[in-house]
Parts: C-alpha cells; structure tokens; sequence
C-alpha cells in the first residue's frame, strides 16, 4: 500500500491524490444556508483538518514519531496523568474548567525537528516556556524531555466537552490529527454519551484506541473494569488496551508511580519498537484513508447542493427578465402602446376621426392628405414622436420594475436569497440610473430607425419621396407602425388602432414598397429587442454578480467526486 524510503519520507502514490482531493475539499464552498448545510460546513471543516493534520503529514513521513493525543471529558485528569507520565509538571492542571487551553505536545529533544515546523497541525502556533494564563486554542505548546522515550510525542487535549466551542472544535481536531488516542475517563463517566460518540469515530475510521480508567474505586475495579470492556466491543473496540488507575492522594501533584506504572511501560515499548509503531500507523493510516471515501462524497453531495442552489437564484432572475422581454415583444403587436397620449397625437397628426372613414380610399389621397400635414405643420410630428418614445420608455421601464420585483419575491423562498437581499437592499428594485439609460436606449433606437430610412431612399425615385414627407416623419410612423398591430385592444379603441395600424402602413407602403415596409418593421422591432435584451441583461447581471459573491462554483462538486474518485483507485 505504501512505503517508507531509506531517507524517512514517505513514498506513495496516494500523496498527489490525496492533496488533490484536500484542494477540493478547501475549494468546496458552503454559503448558501440550505437544509442540513450546518452538517456539511462542520463534516468539511473536520475533514480539511485531519487530511492537514494527519493524512497529509503521515503520508509524508510514514516513520516520524508516533503521537498519542491524550482526550477525554472535562475533569478526567489528562493534565495529571500526563505530568504523571513524565514525572514533572508540563501541562497545567487545576479545579476550575476549562483548565486546558492551549494543548500541549511533549517530545524528545531528539525528534524536536519533526514538530518544529508546521508538518502537523499547521493552523497553529508554536509556543515554548512556561504556561501563561493568556494561552489560547490557537497555539501549541512545545516542551522537550528526556522522560518521554525517542519515537513517541504525547498531545494533552482540551476537554471534548469543553464549555468553550473553542476548546471542544480543537479537541476533536487534535483526536483527528492522532496516530494513537489514549482516551481519558473516571469510574464515574465512563458511559458518558459524548466521549462514546468519539469513541464511536474512531472505530469507524481504524483509529487505534487505548482507553485510562481514572479514580476508581478499589472495590468497584472489576464490576466497571469488566463493564468498559463489554462497552468497547459493542464498539468494535475490543482490542483496545485498558489501563486502570485506583483512587490515590497526588503526591507533589502527581500519581503514585505505581498506578501509571504500567501505562509508562506500554508507552515505552511501543516508542521503542519501529514494528509496533509502524502497525499503529498503519492501522489508524488505513482507517484515515478509508474513511474519506463516504466522507468526501457526502461533501460533494453538499456541495452540488449548494451549485444547484445558486443555480436556482440565477434562474429566478433570468425567468424574471425573459418575461420581461417577451412582454415587450408582445407590446410590439398588441397594440397596447397605442392609447392615451400616443393615439391623441396621431390624431393631431393625421387630422380627425373622419380620415380613419376614408383609409379605404386610394392610396394617393392618403399620401397628399399627410404629406400637406406634415410639410405644413412638422411639430405634431415631434409631439407623436415624443409620445411614442415616452410610451416605449414607459414600457420597458415598468417591465423591468416588474423583473426585479419577482426576483426579490422568489429570493425571499429560495435557500440564500433572503440574505443576499438583506446584505444588497438594493436588489429589490431596478437600478436607480435605469429611467435614465433607458431614455439613451428609445433614443439610439429612434436614431437605428432614422438610419434605416435614410438606407431605404437611397435611389433618386425613393430620396424624392422622402422628402416629401420628411426623413424625421417617416421616421415617426415606422416606429409607429412597429407597435401598430390591434389584438388586445377592446372597445371603441378598435377601430382608431385598426385605422392607425393600416393608415400608416399605407403612407409607408406609398413611400417604398410593401415588401420593403414589412423588413423595416421587422428589423426596426428586432432592433428595439436587441437593445432592450441587452438592457435587461444590465440589470440580471446585478443578480448574478450577488450570487457570484457568496463563492461557490459550477462543479465543484464533480470535483470532489473525481477527487474521491482517485483516492479510491490509488489505495
């Protein structure tokens, strides 16, 4: 499975794989609250942790010395056993808990260079000295001696169920990060639910386990002792060594000799012996690997979650502004723009309701009845062109009001919408700017239209026609025309649209031709959807650039599969 070269580093072709599948793992973002992400942030946030403090490190130097992290629920005596162990006081114990803050890693000068430097436990510091009551979780605390053999560190946890989160997050990094835990407990809590949940860990992930049965009671020994053994095999744990310690009075703050004599022993022969050491690794190293199989892929699955949950707010917001769209290409045929201001100026502009009776009449009349009204009075021409480019901005302006309120609306119901709008407020309505940039849009717009007309005249029969009418005025009832269709309207409307939609026709249809006529309509409406797609595009974009943010990334969960996938095939 593995190897240990001549130099002392760790040879395998699970390293690469396995640091490919740790930057996945770090890469998987959890930032959309969606149901069960508390589990998956924690279940990423432990597993990053062993492979940084564990899995990476060993497999990068399979023969450094074995460390056993000494755990187990607040008030045990870890502190005491351990300073017992080395027969000095090199942890802090005492009455009032939490007592261990920062942890503390005891080591022979000889393998000082193998926990110096940030080969395990990389997030944190390294100390030395006496302790200091503003010792932290943050740090390590480093203390050399002849009392613990060459081969073998021992780490005094914090409680793992600290009051402080602090303290209990970092005991369960530090178990994780353990080649042997030597788990801590008291005739009295023995069968405490959450050093079992830990303990349960442990057999599920191969970690090697020796348990300490503190302060018992002479005459309780064997009724607890027998008890704890049938306990770990229901847990798979049978083969983990018990070591008892009878209720004793501390002398100089320290354990008889006699009841850690055996333990110290234990300890010793392992440190000295390369064999033993090597199947403790090789055991806790399997279980390690083992574990991140199911782990890894349950990440994935929380993280394609989260994928499909920015998915889901991008596709509000694009639904939203498609509809938005398809409204205002429908407005470009059902006639509703043209009510109100813009039929009242093309009344003015064409004279009254008696011209719609004579739209039948030949196409002649037509042409000389609105050449002599434009020629005569071109400002009504202007007021039917302000008219319909308020209308038009009007339109488009309430659409997109509409689009940003269904988006906020459908935010507020999909996991991670409701604090993206909280942290960006403005997300609830359309940019402040957009009446404005919507006016510049109608305008370029009118400007196209204009271009298209002057393009059209371009032989001398038709330049003459134009103008004749005006390039401006024509201009006006092309644009006209683009939203002349009827369906929609009801009532007495009717028949003025019908007559607006087949008068200006007509006039158009005398100017350049039938055919000619359908393609301007047809490009002058493609045009006006261009622009105002992209204009909506603007403004979804608003959206996207929210959900950018929050940091996840499209597959990042087939990532972590393939990465799973690797680790896998190279074991």
């Amino acid at each position: 499975m593995w190897r240990v070269s001549s130099s002392g580093e760790g040879s395998t072709p699970l390293l690469p794989a396995v640091t490919r599948l740790r930057d996945a793992v770090e890469a998987s973002a959890l930032p959309i609250d969606v149901p069960g992400v508390d589990d998956a942030r924690l279940a990423r946030e432990r597993l990053l942790d062993q492979l940084d403090d564990y899995v990476i490190p060993r497999l990068t130097s399979l023969d450094a010395p074995l460390l056993a992290v000494v755990g187990g629920s607040t008030g045990a005596g870890k502190s005491t056993l351990v300073n017992s162990l080395v027969g000095r006081e090199v942890t802090l114990p005492g009455v009032l808990r939490p007592t261990t803050r920062s942890p503390v890693l005891i080591h022979h000068p000889d393998d000082a260079r193998w926990f110096a430097d940030q080969r395990i436990l990389p997030r944190l510091a390294r100390i030395t000295g006496k302790h200091s009551s503003s010792d932290g979780p943050g740090a390590v605390r480093l203390v050399q001696t002849d009392a613990v053999a060459a081969g073998l560190a021992l780490l005094d946890a914090p409680d793992i169920d600290s009051v402080v989160a602090a303290n209990r997050d970092l005991a369960a990094q530090l178990l994780a990060a353990a080649d042997l835990w030597i788990f801590v407990t008291t005739a009295a809590r023995y069968a405490d639910a959450v050093p079992w949940d830990l303990l349960r860990q442990a057999s599920e992930r191969g970690t090697a386990v020796a348990v300490v049965l503190d302060r018992v009671p002479p005459e309780s020994l064997e009724e607890i002792r027998t008890h704890l053994a049938a306990m770990l095999r229901e847990q798979q744990l049978e083969h983990a060594p018990i070591f008892t310690v009878l209720e004793s009075h501390l002398e100089n703050g320290l354990l008889p000799g006699p009841q850690t004599q055996r333990l110290r022993d234990w300890l010793s022969a392992l440190a000295g012996d390369a064999q033993a050491r090597s199947e403790v690794v090789r055991q806790t190293l399997t279980g390690a690997l083992a574990s991140l199989d199911a782990r890894a892929t349950g990440l994935a699955v929380a993280s394609t979650a989260q994928v499909e949950a920015a998915a889901a707010l991008e596709a509000a917001a694009a639904d939203a502004y498609a509809e938005a769209l398809s409204h205002i290409e429908s407005g470009m045929h059902d006639g509703s723009l043209l009510r109100g201001e813009v039929l009242a100026r093309w009344q003015e502009f064409v004279g009254t309701g008696e011209f719609f009776r004579q739209v039948e009449s030949t196409v002649s009349r037509v042409r000389d009845r609105v050449s002599a009204f434009i020629k005569g009075e071109p400002a009504k021409a202007e007021h039917l062109g302000e008219a319909l480019q308020s209308g038009v901005e009007a339109l488009i302006t309430n659409r997109a009001d509409l689009a940003a309120g269904a988006t906020a609306r459908a935010w507020r119901t999909l996991a991670g919408g409701a604090p993206l709008l909280t942290a960006a407020p403005e997300l609830t309505q359309s940019s402040p700017d957009l009446p404005a940039r919507t006016a510049r849009l109608v305008r370029d717009w009118q400007g196209d239209i204009l271009e298209m007309v002057r393009n059209e005249g371009r032989d001398r029969r038709t330049t003459a026609r134009i103008m004749a009418y005006g390039v401006n005025g024509l201009g006006v009832v092309l644009m006209l025309v683009t939203f002349a269709a009827t369906a929609g309207i009801t009532g007495a409307e009717v028949g003025i649209a019908g007559g607006t939609a087949v008068v200006g026709q007509k006039l158009l249809e005398a100017v350049f031709g039938d055919q000619a006529v359908r393609e301007l309509a047809r490009q002058a409406r493609e045009r006006l959807l261009e622009r105002v797609g992209a204009l909506y595009d603007e403004e979804r974009a608003r959206y996207q650039d929210a959900v950018s943010s929050v940091g996840t990334r499209p597959g990042q969960g087939t990532e972590l599969k393939n990465a799973v996938a690797e680790v896998r095939s190279a074991r």
